[in-house]
């Protein structure tokens, strides 16, 4: 595996951490900050610099490379695989009238299945179901088939995020790499840090990812009531507050965070499914618990390995970036040292991590928590 990582200076400047040598085909990941894709006609930089290259963009709420973590900015890492093979398929929202499970089911239709081993999501963020694109992606894959990756993020704004393959970065699209061969050791695990904080209470209305009755009353309401006077600066605010959710079919609960709030119906759209009946309480974490939860992410990851990893992918929630503010870089070279130094570093903060709990093979859409996925050949 031949890697090539570079951070954007200014137009046509790309300064590389290495020696710049030619790649052949190889597969180029771009994350940059949203504004950046929209100022620059950034495709066309790429395309120079990788003629052939099969290029996936996905804008962040924060660029990761090495073990820096960038703001504002554009980075990519190219690889060239030397004894596997991917496939890279996409598709838009806006084609499939937001019927996210018909839009996950047409993506791995462009994928082969046979030998299939890994699939990395880098996803629309605003306004993708991330538990039904999953569910819908692992109805067509079998159980063995290991699934990560991510929502993109548009920082703390929340109005738009982009993605694309091969085109310059635009709303609505969701792209899925499926990676194959006998030789490729993929691993993915996620771990969060937060802790839960005062009562717990039963989800007494909602649809999807659409909360609106948390017991009896209105989750707008309530959520507030507990903000204080945070809650003016709502949707924001609620990435410090997320909620810890246990359903009845879920063997652990699972965190979410609150996308967006819909004034009028008292109700929050949050990253993936509330399902009703089930029940929430309130997080938070300081900073020591979320580089604490970094480096278990990164031994789950590590553990049962037979190869040190050459290529790490992050994507990390906004939400931590936002509680641990200037010591942001602390999770990111916590996980550094437990993988090793030889692995190539590269990622995002996100809207959304997917990846299986660990010992699992199903995978979950998480918030707030650090998800991980090394590759080797």
């Amino acid at each position: 595996m031949k890697i090539l990582q570079a951070k954007r200076k200014s137009k046509n400047d790309w300064i590389f951490t290495s020696k710049k040598e030619p790649l052949q085909k190889p597969l180029v990941l771009v994350f940059g900050n949203r504004h950046a894709f929209e100022k620059n006609k950034i495709h066309d930089e790429v395309v120079s610099l990788f003629p052939d290259g099969h290029i996936v963009y996905g804008s962040t709420s924060g660029e990761i490379l090495e073990d820096s973590v960038y703001d504002g900015s554009i980075v990519l890492t190219a690889i060239q695989f030397e004894k596997s093979n991917f496939i890279i398929n996409r598709e838009n929202v806006l084609s499939f009238d937001n019927d996210i499970r018909a839009l996950g089911n047409a993506l791995m239709k462009g994928l082969s299945l046979d030998d299939l081993k890994h699939v990395l999501v880098i996803s629309e963020g605003s306004s993708v179901n991330g538990s039904t694109l999953i569910d819908a992606i692992e109805e067509i894959v079998d159980k063995e088939v290991s699934i990560s990756g991510g929502l993109c993020g548009d920082d703390a704004r929340f109005e738009k995020t982009l993605a694309s393959y091969n085109e310059e970065p635009k709303i609505g699209e969701v792209i899925v790499i499926g990676f194959y061969g006998d030789t490729l050791e993929i691993t993915a695990a996620n771990y969060g840090g937060w802790t839960g904080f005062g009562p717990e209470r039963v989800v007494t209305k909602s649809e999807g990812n659409i909360l609106y009755e948390i017991d009896g009353q209105p989750a707008l309401d309530l959520y507030k009531t507990y903000l204080g006077d945070k809650a003016n600066d709502l949707p924001q605010a609620a990435l410090l507050y997320p909620l810890k959710v246990w359903s009845k079919i879920d063997e652990e609960p699972i965190v979410r965070t609150i996308l967006n709030i819909d004034e009028e119906q008292n109700s929050m759209i949050l990253a993936g499914d509330v399902p009703q009946e089930s029940r929430v309480q309130l997080m938070m974490a300081t900073v020591d618990d979320i580089v604490e939860g970094a480096s278990e992410a990164a031994k789950y990851a590590m553990r049962d390995r037979k190869n040190n990893p050459e290529l790490a992918i992050l994507v990390s929630c906004v939400g931590r970036k936002l509680v641990m503010d200037q010591r942001t870089e602390e999770e990111i070279e916590e996980v550094s040292h437990t993988i090793g130094a030889d692995a190539k570093i590269t990622g995002f903060y996100s809207y959304g991590e997917i990846a299986p709990f660990a010992g699992q093979s199903k995978c979950q859409l998480h918030n707030q928590t650090m998800t991980l996925t090394l590759f080797s050949e």
